[in-house]
């Protein structure tokens, strides 16, 4: 019922009167039955814009950090999420990406709305990195289709590390559902579900016109900071006297 308060009542009109995003391609995503819509991640604001245009409800799966933060603003960060239906998966460890892959499926058993965002952590320079294979084994597993989609403007917005927005036009596009039922039973074929990652990669980077990236966006920032760091220990800012 929250969900639906906040989709209709408290969030839904507030964030369609500030960005009043443009959406294209709605027809494409199906009024029932389980489906998987994968995009892009620009911004913490991706989260919301979706679900408040799109008719059916969806449930993404978020990043256990929303729901395990410190203080009070983390309990009512994680009691936002835990109320609009979002479904914590923790990153971490080896098992990280079959938990995820195991919440997914329950979500699509029950005929609902998955929505995932195959990068697997929100893009740090607007640019589209590769995907990870966990949207694949979904689609296959579960034998549903995948409606790539788009955020364009999210991104200039509210980039990493800005609370609160800025006014900038944003454009939610959605494609045409990839059906892979062509691989049905190949799920475990680390060559296929590369194929099928890789070609939901390419749909959405059509769509979003983004610059693509051929390697992980974790991997990437991880580089970038290890570099800074060291940039840092090299060159030490000196004390102003």
């Amino acid at each position: 019922m929250f969900y639906y308060l906040l989709k209709y009542v408290l969030l839904g009109p507030l964030l369609r009167l500030v960005f009043r995003p443009r959406i294209e391609g709605l027809e494409h995503v199906p009024e029932s039955g389980a489906a998987i819509v994968a995009g892009n991640h620009l911004s913490f604001s991706d989260h919301f814009l979706m679900p408040a245009v799109l008719k059916r409800r969806i449930t993404f799966l978020a990043k256990a950090e929303y729901f395990t933060g410190p203080g009070i603003k983390g309990r009512l960060t994680a009691a936002f999420f835990r109320s609009a239906g979002q479904i914590p998966v923790d990153r971490s460890g080896k098992e990280a990406g079959q938990a995820a892959i195991r919440e997914g499926l329950s979500v699509l058993s029950k005929d609902e709305l998955l929505g995932i965002y195959p990068e697997g952590t929100r893009s740090h320079d607007g640019r589209l990195y590769k995907g990870k294979v966990g949207v694949a084994v979904m689609a296959l597993r579960a034998g549903v289709p995948v409606i790539p989609c788009a955020m364009i403007g999210t991104f200039e917005a509210q980039p990493p590390g800005k609370v609160v927005p800025t006014l900038h036009p944003v454009v939610i596009r959605f494609g045409k559902p990839l059906d892979f039922s062509r691989y049905a039973g190949m799920e475990h074929e680390k060559a296929i579900l590369r194929a099928i990652t890789d070609e939901i990669m390419y749909a959405i980077l059509t769509l979003s016109e983004q610059e693509y990236v051929d390697q992980y966006a974790a991997v990437v920032k991880a580089e970038e900071a290890a570099a800074k760091a060291e940039k840092q220990r090299r060159f030490p800012k000196m004390p102003l006297s």
